[in-house]
């Protein structure tokens, strides 16, 4: 049997010495960047007025964030957005005053067959409650100190139902934090049309706003749905549990990784897979490397970065940075896409000061796959 440093040496070998550089699409076409090694390009932006997929004169999507995406059972992308907002909205700098001025929808969702990230992604529709205009997918009271928003924060389908994981939001407090009410799931059994939330899958957050399951992201393999978890906000450790996948609403089937095995029980038992700052978190299976990757914004050091690791709870690598706020100040809420293959990894970013998605290509550096998995 290979050993795992073998194994790596020749995925390593395969992939070549495209690792040295990065050369992408740039949003302006047929022009070629090259970054430096393991740098983020632009390769496309996905939302707003300029966007390839004109979204503000089709949808009424003027601006947004995010871009949690997964794929269903017919083999399209879903993807999924935080707060939006329409014709009416003069941008970031308005706030949030004035909800049916600005068209405030809490999360819309997009469809897409396109499976070629190197040109961006085009989105054949939205979900939409009316011709022309993206729906909300689940209410929220927009009131500040009760409920301002949800927020989704991963996307799974299982058996043709799609899962979406949110967050309710009580307030935004400083920069990078806020509190929430609860983590919850909502499912849609009609291809992301309706969506129900489920009461038994609601995690109310704690006294003290620390509960450490108020974010979670998905991943699925070998019969489980991995659940990684943060608290709210952006600066806390990550976690993991994992449930049988046709038992994903069901709180009491969920097992947490204790530092030494998987154990039922209160969440409370899970340890750190991985130390804050933790930003929303993108976590994936690549067939490729063999591997498991993590994607979040490190707010300490202000970067997207990328962790590996040999198993669900790992131990996670070092940090690998792909992109950073002195390239594209305010980024956040980065999410792999699931057509990223080995080395190559495409994800969504966002800017705050622009609030548009952009769909973003980096190659993971070799040296830090051979030192993520020796």
């Amino acid at each position: 049997m290979l050993t795992r440093r073998t194994q790596i040496g020749a995925i390593l070998a395969a992939l070549g010495a495209a690792t040295v550089a990065v050369t992408v699409s740039a949003a302006a076409p047929g022009v070629a960047q090259t970054a430096p090694l393991g740098g983020a390009n632009p390769v496309a932006v996905l939302t707003g007025a300029q966007s390839i997929n004109s979204t503000e004169t089709r949808y009424q999507v003027k601006g947004t964030d995010l871009g949690i995406m997964w794929t269903d059972e017919r083999g399209q992308i879903l993807a999924a957005f935080g707060d939006t907002f329409g014709l009416g909205w003069a941008g970031i700098s308005s706030g949030f005053a004035n909800p049916g001025t600005i068209d405030w929808r809490s999360n819309t969702l997009a469809r897409s067959t396109d499976r070629n990230p190197s040109n961006g992604m085009s989105f054949n529709d939205y979900v939409t409650d009316r011709p022309g205009h993206a729906k909300e997918l689940l209410p929220s009271l927009k009131k500040d100190g009760v409920e301002m928003t949800k927020i989704p924060t991963g996307g799974i389908n299982v058996s043709g139902r799609n899962y979406l994981a949110y967050m309710s939001i009580r307030s935004f407090t400083q920069p990078g934090q806020w509190l929430t009410n609860h983590s919850g799931i909502a499912y849609s059994d009609d291809g992301g049309q309706t969506w129900k939330d489920a009461s038994s899958a609601r995690r109310p957050n704690t006294a003290g706003f620390d509960d450490q399951f108020q974010m979670i992201a998905f991943a699925r393999r070998d019969g489980f749905v991995y659940a990684y978890g943060t608290p709210n906000g952006r600066f806390g450790d990550a976690h993991v549990a994992r449930v049988p996948e046709q038992q994903l609403l069901d709180q009491s089937a969920y097992e947490y990784w204790t530092g030494k095995s998987w154990q039922r029980g209160s969440s409370a038992i899970a340890t750190p897979i991985v130390d804050g700052p933790v930003g929303e978190l993108s976590v994936r299976y690549d067939q490729t490397l063999k591997s498991w990757e993590m994607m979040y914004l490190d707010e300490s050091r202000k970067e997207i970065v990328v962790r590996l690791a040999p198993q669900p709870a790992g131990p996670w690598s070092d940090e690998i940075p792909v992109a950073t706020s002195r390239e594209y100040p305010d980024l956040y809420g980065a999410f792999f896409d699931p057509d990223s293959k080995g080395a190559d990894i495409y994800f969504t970013m966002t800017q705050y000061g622009s609030y548009n998605v952009m769909m973003m290509h980096a190659k993971l550096p070799a040296s830090a796959i051979r030192s993520a998995l020796k």
